[in-house]
């Protein structure tokens, strides 16, 4: 077996070997006391699972120092950042206590028996009802909120179907230690003993995909690693649901009204968000349309300012900052794009980025540069009058976002934009910036391809749906109905 390690990705070295990685047998004992634990989450009922999350919140935030330390460590996010993440885990956790309590996820629905224009109906009730283990994967990108804690255990739990997590290998260390607190924290609460399970190792990963008693997969990370899972599941005798994000460009179109009212504020903040947490976000703007003319300028001057005063960044892992510099390298030297700003580059060691813009003309848009880029670079396109900001928007990718920032008052050109957008889009932004998702009742986090189920978000209470199957009882015996 293979050691699981632990890398600082500050200095590129080994800090620890957390564990090793889980055999084949390990992951069939896990999945085992998942199913076996299925029905008894199932009957802790609503008011037993949201006290089993709010369990789960509270001993997360009962070593906050300790869990925001090593997730530091590992990840390089710094603890500003991270403490936003834990607060942001624990909320979510807690949230879907909230759902519970509330009850309407279930989708309760009576049609009592009686005369019908079709002739007579049955008694028929249906609701919603766990749909039985779930495979989660972490994401690199955010440690606590999208890994072992994050909002796909929490709403899988919060449906009552038990989660084996797969550890991401760029925080194993976190996804170790918060995997053994809520373990103890999930006992403490009452939940049988399968409610939740953790292996590492990318065969693992690939085991539990194909174990049979799975019944969905959460992911969150690269169209590659997702088309492997994908893979894997097409292959089993019975496919599963398969609920993945795995890459956006998030354009950002930027009206002359707006760019002539305040575009260095624009700049600035167009930097600051495409930069933000070294550029991996999944809603990082990557693309961002300025006018031509003085004031699009205006616009660029200020981002360009903003990248030259930037400092390298740290990148989480190897393989991303292996990416980050073949690819927007290789957006750097397409013909048709200009190399405007570069921050400080790199000078030690470690997985370090320089940030990076872009500029190319919107009427010859490169196919290139509507691809993600993970890390802190964007591209501006520079588009001379409505006909060739529509005719480049018509070749937008799908995304988890789109944004229009408009001038004062203004509706006409940001509602066609809105109009042309939203088939590629999951959430629309006006004025604002994509990156920094809500968790609440009315957020959609998804959308078309590259999200892998355009019916389901991953963030928001809805995110729970992904996790329930309906059933109908018909002239069913009262004790033949389940309570909710």
């Amino acid at each position: 077996m293979a050691d699981v390690i632990s890398i600082d990705p500050r200095t590129g070295e080994t800090a620890e070997v957390v564990a090793q990685e889980t055999t084949g047998a390990e992951v069939e004992r896990l999945v085992a006391a998942a199913l076996a634990a299925a029905p008894a989450l199932d009957a802790m009922g609503r008011a037993g699972r949201a006290g089993l999350l709010r369990a789960l919140a509270d001993a997360l935030e009962a070593r906050r120092d300790d869990v925001v330390a090593v997730a530091d460590r590992e990840s390089g996010l710094g603890p500003t950042r991270l403490n936003g993440e834990l607060t942001r885990t624990a909320y979510q956790l807690r949230l879907f206590a909230d759902v519970l309590e509330e009850g309407s996820y279930l989708e309760a629905t009576i049609d009592h028996a009686g005369p019908t224009p079709m002739g007579p109906r049955p008694d028929l009730r249906r609701m919603l009802v766990p749909i039985g283990p779930v495979a989660v994967f972490g994401a690199s990108n955010f440690p606590l909120a999208f890994s072992v804690p994050g909002g796909d255990t929490a709403s899988a739990l919060a449906a009552g179907s038990p989660v084996v997590v797969k550890a991401h290998g760029s925080h194993p260390a976190t996804s170790q230690l918060v995997f053994d607190l809520m373990a103890e924290a999930a006992r403490g609460a009452g939940a049988p003993d399968g409610t939740l399970g953790l292996v590492h190792g990318v065969q693992a990963g690939a085991d539990l995909v194909a174990h049979p008693a799975i019944r969905a997969v959460g992911f969150t990370g690269s169209v590659n690693g997702g088309k492997a899972l994908l893979a894997i599941i097409e292959q089993r005798p019975d496919p599963i649901p398969f609920f993945g994000e795995l890459s956006s460009l998030n354009p950002v179109v930027v009206t002359p009204r707006a760019a002539a009212e305040r575009g260095a504020q624009i700049g600035g903040e167009l930097v600051g968000s495409f930069t933000l947490g070294a550029g991996q976000f999944c809603t990082k703007p990557g693309l961002a349309f300025v006018p031509a003319g003085p004031e699009g300028d205006a616009v660029v001057d200020a981002m360009a300012e903003a990248v030259r005063g930037a400092a390298p960044q740290t990148l989480l892992n190897e393989g991303i900052a292996g990416s980050f510099g073949r690819i927007s390298s290789g957006l750097a030297d397409l013909p048709d794009v200009r190399t405007v700003a570069q921050g400080s580059a790199p000078t030690g060691p470690g997985f370090q980025a320089t940030p990076l813009l872009l500029t190319t003309s919107a009427a010859q848009l490169p196919h290139e540069v509507t691809e993600e880029c993970f890390g802190p670079v964007a591209v501006v396109a520079r588009y001379d009058d409505e006909k060739a900001l529509f005719s480049a928007l018509d070749r937008m990718p799908s995304s988890l976002t789109a944004t229009v920032l408009r001038g004062e008052g203004e509706t006409d050109l940001p509602l066609a934009v809105s109009q042309e957008l939203r088939t590629r889009a999951g959430r629309l932004v006006y004025d604002a910036y994509p990156t920094g998702v809500a968790v609440s009742w009315a957020q959609h986090h998804g959308g078309p391809w590259p999200s892998t189920n355009s019916q389901h978000t991953s963030v928001g209470t809805t995110a729970i749906r992904r996790f329930l199957r309906p059933v109908t009882w018909q002239g069913a015996p009262r004790r033949s109905c389940p309570r909710s």
